[in-house]
């Protein structure tokens, strides 16, 4: 078993707030840059890219075909039992707006909002039993992020980061792409690194941004060359001197491999996001080809699939340039008129452009891996913190479902053309309510497949060894190729 013991609290960090990083007990094996980079068996993976749709999208929208619900439009919902609404959505059933095909040699049904993910669906495989705790955003969408449904614990990119380390020293391991229109529930903190080193959180960039990175670079007009390197000559000696006097204090240094990495940034990072030279096929196949399109204040479809195609590209670019997670947002924390997937009022309006764009996006990126032989070894996980109800809230919209909904993998030693544990027939609950698919099961199997026994990657803190899956988890054989 490998864990590290904190000895100091550690606060929130980033680029541009430095946090505290931990003093480690070290054992067995070597830590390096704030990772101790081991594996316990041969990976199949070595990067991972998580979709993450935040306000809840509606599987039996998008992934999850209701035939029932087509047959009985319209009626009164009897679900059997006493249910527990978020809000007031236990209306009459209510069928998708959208269309369901076949798509590949699977004939998986997806949804019309979908359907450009159609030619990528022999490679994807559905969790269509997905369970979680609490219909509540910001307690589900850490559970999803993190493990947890309180704040406190690392992401599950810092995870990987501390496992993993680096493959790229001029790079972060884990870079996250929010919502250009802002952060979803819980913002910074569904990356943080909470008890693990500093160096393992997630870096924000924003690619619609004139400074996609904050604080990579002085923006003063009276900052110069010359003094900016004078200045950081005087701070290096005053940091000599603070660390001769502290020899056992590892702060200091935590905030010196943080700018470090930062200076190594402001070289390698503006590469990785410029796409001017990515050819026209690749910026079309991505929905980046109207530059300089301008859109109405509606949601639209050609927007979000431009929106959310930029952060696949930057996503991909990333992924090939050694970053070894990369975590995709889409949509902000309830934002009005309706900018994410809480589609309460009406379902058609929001899950058709940000479905559209997101699927726009995702296909792109999974070809694009693909073509590049990198699909092999990166596993593409889409989630969101629950589902939706099969019964209407109003007479458009649907309430929050945390008691079923859908997540998918792709690549990365995946088994591609299957769907794993169905739900019923209504979408309302897994059909064997006994044998559901949690969270944790979904993080030990993508840690298995980097290499990583999730039960033997732990960090001691206040007296526990914790780890991403708490003491939950089983590997989904079904799934592996």
């Amino acid at each position: 078993m490998i864990h590290r013991r904190n000895f100091l609290a550690q606060g929130s960090a980033g680029l541009g707030s430095l946090a505290l990083a931990m003093m480690l007990h070290e054992d067995s094996q070597a830590q390096t840059g704030g990772s101790i980079q081991v594996l316990h068996h041969p990976p199949r993976a070595k990067r991972v890219v998580q979709l993450f749709m935040s306000g809840a999208a509606s599987h039996v929208d998008l992934w999850d075909h209701k035939p029932m619900l087509e047959k009985r439009h319209g009626e009164k919902s009897d679900f059997g039992e006493q249910v527990e609404a978020f809000q007031n959505g236990l209306g009459p059933w209510m069928k998708s707006p959208f269309a369901f095909s076949p798509y590949g040699e699977s004939g998986k049904m997806l949804s019309e909002v979908v359907a450009p993910l159609g030619a990528c669906v022999d490679d994807m495989a559905f969790i269509h039993n997905m369970v979680g705790k609490t219909g509540v955003h910001s307690q589900a969408t850490y559970l999803q992020a993190t493990g947890f449904d309180r704040p406190g614990f690392p992401g599950m990119g810092s995870w990987i980061s501390y496992g993993l380390g680096s493959a790229n020293d001029n790079l972060p391991t884990f870079v996250v792409l929010p919502d250009h229109r802002g952060f979803a529930s819980n913002g910074p903190k569904n990356w943080g690194s909470a008890f693990l080193p500093a160096s393992s959180q997630g870096t924000a960039i924003f690619p619609q941004r004139e400074n996609p990175i904050e604080d990579l670079y002085a923006r003063s007009n009276y900052v110069t060359n010359t003094g900016d390197k004078a200045g950081l000559e005087l701070l290096a000696r005053l940091n000599e001197q603070h660390r001769a006097q502290r020899p056992r204090d590892s702060r200091l240094e935590a905030r010196i491999r943080s700018y470090e990495l930062a200076a190594k940034m402001q070289r390698s990072a503006p590469a990785a996001l410029d796409i001017s030279n990515e050819p026209q096929h690749i910026l079309k196949m991505y929905g980046l080809d109207r530059p300089g399109a301008t859109y109405p204040s509606e949601i639209n479809r050609a927007e979000e699939a431009e929106y959310f195609g930029r952060k696949c590209l930057i996503a991909r670019r990333l992924l090939e340039r050694g970053v070894r997670f990369v975590q995709i947002w889409s949509g902000n924390d309830n934002g009005f008129p309706r900018r994410n997937w809480d589609s309460h009022e009406d379902i058609e309006r929001d899950h058709g452009p940000l479905a559209h764009g997101m699927a726009v996006g995702t296909a792109a990126l999974i070809k694009d891996l693909k073509q590049r032989g990198l699909l092999d070894d990166t596993i593409v996980l889409w989630t969101t913190e629950f589902g939706r109800m099969p019964s209407t809230q109003g007479s458009k919209g649907r309430d929050h479902n945390p008691y079923v909904f859908t997540n998918w993998l792709c690549g990365g030693g995946i088994r591609g053309g299957v769907s794993h544990g169905p739900s019923d027939q209504w979408g309302y609950k897994p059909l064997d309510r006994d044998n559901p698919t949690q969270v944790y099961d979904v993080h030990a199997t993508i840690l298995h497949l980097l290499g990583i026994d999730h039960r033997k990657l732990t960090v001691r803190n206040e007296g526990i060894d914790r780890r991403l899956t708490d003491v939950h988890g089983h590997v989904i054989e079904k799934l592996l190729a």
